[in-house]
This record gives structure tokens, sequence and C-alpha cells, in this order.
């Protein structure tokens, strides 16, 4: 099913009508953005790749064409949106996540795919290297060798006493579970005992926090849009669980979750946009280097801080880029 809307960008960016009709579509070179959540979820990011469109001459309706689809969170709308894209033959298809960047690349060779985030494109076949992609598929990595290793490290600073650490994940993404598999082994070198939450849909997740919140000091949420699509609903449970929980991105914690670290995606969704920029005026995904985040942020929300009984050591804020009181 086609799905039509229009979504209002903040910072005085206008409307962006997110469909193009079939004779407007003829004209010009059109991108197909491929959602792995909802408008909603994604406004502040779908805002940032716009924004640098424009700042790059790509006006909507004027100089590109663009055709926004929402996954909604099921990963098997993942082929169905890419097969829509390439029978309305556009020039560049726009992913977010390694599910939906697979299901691209399995539905063409020949359109170039640009990815907002890939969790590891080498080792699952995307790319052939970081530096030389040689395929159809470029874009940004969202993988980082230490990054599990210091989200620890801010739960240990913060939790006196941790010893018992939850991991939750969605595993049928490839991503999400090998980045569980590297948490767990990290936690292991911290002499923590380590429970596993594995999810693949969204009615696992309240069956996760019922069965093993009692045994949990402290909890790791794995970046994938599955959890990122039902944040609300986990942070919720978190916090009627009462356990410090650290998150992949900022969205979570302005929900009211304790902290997060990772990468900062409205720098990454603009660095999409320079990708597809290049791709639109003749550079091939083959040649384009594969980028790995530079940016990151530390969000800590006091005031959940406060509700968990925990007092956020100085040096932990002091390393902050925003704290929300």
């Amino acid at each position: 099913m086609r799905r039509r809307t229009f979504i209002s960008l903040v910072g005085g960016a206008g409307a962006w009508p997110v469909t193009a009709g079939a004779q407007q579509a003829a004209k010009l070179p059109t991108i197909g953005f491929q959602g792995p959540t909802t408008a909603s979820a994604e406004s502040q990011r779908i805002a940032a790749f716009v924004r640098r469109l424009r700042e790059l001459g790509w006006i909507e309706g004027r100089t590109v064409g663009i055709e926004v689809r929402w996954a909604e969170g099921r990963d098997e709308r993942f082929a169905e949106i890419a097969a829509e894209f390439v029978q309305l033959k556009v020039d560049v298809i726009v992913t977010w996540g390694t599910p939906s960047t697979i299901a691209a690349r399995q539905a063409t060779s020949i359109i170039p795919i640009v990815s907002a985030a890939m969790g590891d494109p080498v080792g699952t076949g995307l790319v052939a290297s970081l530096a030389r992609p040689g395929g159809n598929v470029t874009g940004l990595s969202s993988q980082t060798a230490d990054l599990a290793g210091k989200r620890l490290e801010l739960l240990r600073e913060v939790v006196p006493g941790l010893r018992r650490l939850a991991i939750l994940g969605n595993v049928g993404n490839s991503a999400a579970a090998l980045e569980m598999r590297d948490v767990e082994a990290m936690a292991r070198t911290f002499n923590l005992e380590v429970d596993r939450w594995e999810i693949r849909r969204a009615e696992d997740i309240a069956a996760s926090f019922e069965s093993l919140t009692a045994r949990a000091h402290s909890l790791y949420i794995a970046g994938d849009p599955l959890t990122f699509t039902h944040r609300i609903r986990i942070n919720t449970l978190v916090l009627g669980a009462r356990l410090p929980a650290i998150y992949p991105s900022r969205e979570y914690v302005e929900l009211g979750g304790l902290m997060s670290y990772g990468p900062n995606f409205a720098d990454r969704f603009r660095r999409t946009a320079d990708y597809v920029d290049k791709i639109l005026r003749g550079a091939k995904p083959a040649g384009i280097p594969v980028e790995q985040p530079t940016k990151f942020d530390l969000l800590i929300n006091l005031t959940t801080a406060k509700a968990l009984g925990l007092e956020i050591p100085a040096t932990v804020l002091a390393r902050a880029d925003e704290v929300i009181e």
C-alpha cells in the first residue's frame, strides 16, 4: 500500500511533500526514502536530511522528487517498500539500519543505495570493504569497536555496585544481535553476570520484562528500529521496574530514559544527504567510501535519575553533551 503524507519540518525548513506525482517524477531525479519506523518518530532526522538537501540545491518539487515509505517497525515491510521503489525506478534509495539495507540490496543490484546506518556492512556482505564498497551500496556504518565498552563504563559509574546486567535487543536484526554479543563479552570482562532479553517483534517486549526484571540491576538497550519504534513502551516498562538503563540514542532520553550514548543521528542524516548529492551528480556508490561515526552524544536525564534514587557523579555530568532536568 502506498503511504502518502506530509511532514512539517522543524527549524523553518517549511512543509515537505513526501510524494511526487507521476508527471513530476518523470522529469526530476527521484529519491526513495525507506523509513524503518514512523514519520513522527523520525521527524528530527528527516528534517536534518531535507535541510541539508536544500543547502546542496535539491528542492523537493523543483529539482528533485522524493518518495517516502514507512515500515512502522515491521521488518517484513522492507522487502515490499524496496520492490515498490524498484518499480518506480527511483534514482537512489535511502535506508536506515541493516535489515532495511539488506532488503533494498536484495531488491536491486543496480539502483544506488545510501544507508544512514549499517551495523556491520562488511560482515553482512553489503560492501566489499569500507574504503571501496564495490557494489551499489554505500553510506554510513554505525559499527564502532569500543561503543559497548563505553556504555558499560557509564553504567558502572552511575550504578554503584553493579553486578548483574540485562541486555535487550532484536535478535532478528543481525547488527543488533552482534551488538548484544559484544556487550555480553565486554560485560564478562567487568565480572558482570548477564541476562539476554531476546525479542523479534513488539509483542515480545512486555514478556521479556515480566520474566527477567527481578534479577537485573541495570539494562542495556541494543540499537534497532524495532526498539526505537516502541521506545515509549520500553521506557514505561523500564521505569516501572526501576531499572537504570542506557540507550543507543537521545530520543529515548528525551522521553524519560536515564541516559544515552551513541552517534549523533542528526549529523548522520546530514551526511547521508551529502552521499545522495554525490550520486545524483553522477558518482558511483562502488567508489564512495563508507564512513564510520565521528560525532557522539552523551545525554543524561536528571529527573529520571532522581526518580530512581541515583546521584549522577560530577565526572559523568561534566562529560555530558546535554543534561535534561
